[in-house]
């Protein structure tokens, strides 16, 4: 939970005063999907969703009022970019395991601060075909004499399911986690599993023997189809495996990357420097825009996936760097090297110091900077606003309905460069 100082109410005066007129997509804000009041039984004890007491027209105001009180006397905030429908948006579903009192399986969520699983049947935000696969699962598992993981006494056979299912391409992956890449039955668990939902397209286990809170282990065979899901972002194509970070909404991540790319303004001659790369999506969504990308990712795994990411779409003007991105950017500025448009999509502790007194030397014309936290948002524009940038605008974009999450894309433009957007 955020320690944001929840307003008294969710807008103010000077929000409606200031706040320009939204576009014609969002004039139709008030359709029913966004007034409907969530009714979810776990709420109260999972802790998942923070805002299911407001309608989602109501989560979107609070949304909005939390980003432009964070960035009052920085820059603009723009109307926040929501979704028509905020439910079963996850293509990521987690369900951790447990037997009742009873001793029979069951599948849930933490319940909020503990290890003690609330059982969910349904969720309000995940997608409605994993829920299905994972009740089906549960309810195998018996006949295949299949025993729960016990965290306390180490015992037991499966100790996670994770379904991954793909928003344009509809293929479903499922991901056993257990103790041990061999159980009796194997085969004929996984013909039946798919005998009940032939939308699966690839089943992996996974082994994970840790004593530990880390859901995925190192080790994993595939027990149906090639072992890993694709997925389609702003037209290109991307390989998901049970590792592979992947947003969770794929379909409102087009509305993040299409925003941050509409505002860098490329014109097909520019340098892109995607920071914080990963790998690689949003970086790759825009390359049709630039002369050269270059993607910077500490993440080892990330940058091969950010290189198989191209290939895969025949990307030839992008190369993948591994790196510490405050380190790449203090190398290209002792270079003399500066990039002509910066995107940035730092964690949630934000930038480094480090990243941004380089950025501040190379001087870039324009910068993009996506958030995922606007505290942190709120306090490394100010570095680059007294360095020289101008903030131009904000716009918040819901990506978690339900949670107090939200995402902003911020467009910075350099205050001696000939690069403002009118």
């Amino acid at each position: 939970m955020s320690n944001f100082r929840r307003p008294k109410h969710l807008t103010t005066r000077r929000m409606q005063e200031t706040r320009p007129n939204p576009p014609k997509e969002q004039a139709k804000a008030q359709r029913p999907a966004r007034e409907i009041r969530w009714n979810c039984p776990a709420a109260a004890k999972c802790g998942g969703c923070q805002l299911t007491r407001l309608s989602y027209a109501e989560q979107l105001q609070w949304k909005q009022q939390r980003v432009a009180e964070l960035l009052d006397g920085i820059c603009e905030v723009r109307p926040i970019l929501g979704m028509d429908d905020p439910f079963h948006y996850r293509n990521k579903v987690h369900a951790v395991l447990a037997v009742d009192k009873a001793g029979k399986p069951i599948s849930g969520v933490y319940a909020m601060g503990t290890h003690r699983v609330v059982p969910v049947r349904h969720c309000l935000i995940e997608d409605c075909r994993a829920d299905r696969i994972i009740q089906t699962i549960v309810a195998m598992l018996p006949a295949y004499k299949l025993r729960i993981y016990n965290e306390y006494t180490h015992r037991g056979f499966l100790r996670h399911i994770l379904i991954r299912t793909g928003h344009v391409t509809g293929q479903i992956m499922v991901v056993l986690v257990a103790t041990s890449l061999e159980f009796p039955g194997k085969k004929a668990f996984v013909q039946e599993l798919i005998q009940r939902h032939p939308e699966i397209t690839t089943v992996v286990l996974n082994c994970n023997q840790r004593e530990t809170s880390m859901v995925l282990g190192t080790k994993e065979i595939t027990l149906y189809g090639e072992g890993y899901m694709e997925d389609e972002l702003c037209g290109k194509r991307f390989r998901i495996s049970p590792q592979s970070f992947y947003q969770v909404n794929a379909k409102q991540c087009e509305v993040l990357y299409r925003t941050a790319i509409d505002v860098a303004h490329l014109t097909g001659a520019e340098t892109l420097l995607d920071a914080y790369c990963g790998t690689g999506t949003i970086g790759l969504c825009a390359s049709g825009g630039c002369k050269q990308l270059i993607g910077v990712e500490l993440n080892a795994d990330a940058i091969r996936d950010a290189k198989e990411n191209a290939r895969r779409n025949g990307v030839e003007n992008a190369r993948f760097l591994c790196d510490d991105a405050g380190r790449f950017m203090q190398k290209l500025a002792k270079e003399g090297n500066a990039p002509d448009v910066v995107m940035m999509d730092p964690p949630r502790a934000g930038s480094d110091q480090k990243f941004l007194q380089s950025l501040l030397m190379l001087k870039p014309k324009r910068v993009v900077y996506v958030s995922c936290n606007p505290e942190t948002l709120a306090r490394d524009l100010r570095v680059l606003v007294d360095g020289g940038y101008r903030a131009e605008w904000a716009t918040p974009v819901d990506m978690f309905p339900g949670t107090e999450h939200v995402e902003t894309v911020v467009l910075l433009s350099h205050k001696k460069a000939d690069s403002y957007i009118h």
